[in-house]
C-alpha cells in the first residue's frame, strides 16, 4: 500500500479570536450542562446520563483549552514585541 503525499502546500493557518472562541464554548459546555442537570433523573432512567456527565467534561476541557490559548497568545505577542525590537 502506497502512502499518499499530497501534490500542493499546505495553506497557512487561519488566526483569529482564539481566546473568545474557546471561552465562548467553554461557557456554552457549562450552559448545557447547567440546564440538563435537573432533568438528571429523565436522562439516567433513559441511559443517557452519559449526555450530562460529557456536558462538564467539554466545560472542564475547555477551561484548560482557555489557560493553553490565553498563554500561547501571550507567548506570541512576547516573540513579536522581541522580533519588532531586534529589527529597529
Amino acid at each position: 500500500m502506497t502512502k499518499w503525499t499530497p501534490t500542493h502546500e499546505a495553506p497557512e493557518p487561519l488566526e483569529g479570536p482564539v481566546v473568545a472562541t474557546i471561552t465562548g464554548g467553554t461557557i456554552l459546555w457549562f450552559v448545557l450542562f447547567l440546564a440538563q442537570l435537573p432533568f438528571y433523573g429523565w436522562f439516567e432512567d433513559h441511559g443517557h446520563a452519559w449526555w450530562v456527565w460529557t456536558c462538564l467534561a467539554g466545560g472542564g476541557l475547555g477551561l484548560i483549552g482557555v489557560w493553553y490559548v490565553r498563554k500561547r497568545d501571550a507567548a506570541l505577542r512576547r516573540h513579536a514585541a522581541e522580533k519588532a525590537g531586534n529589527t529597529a
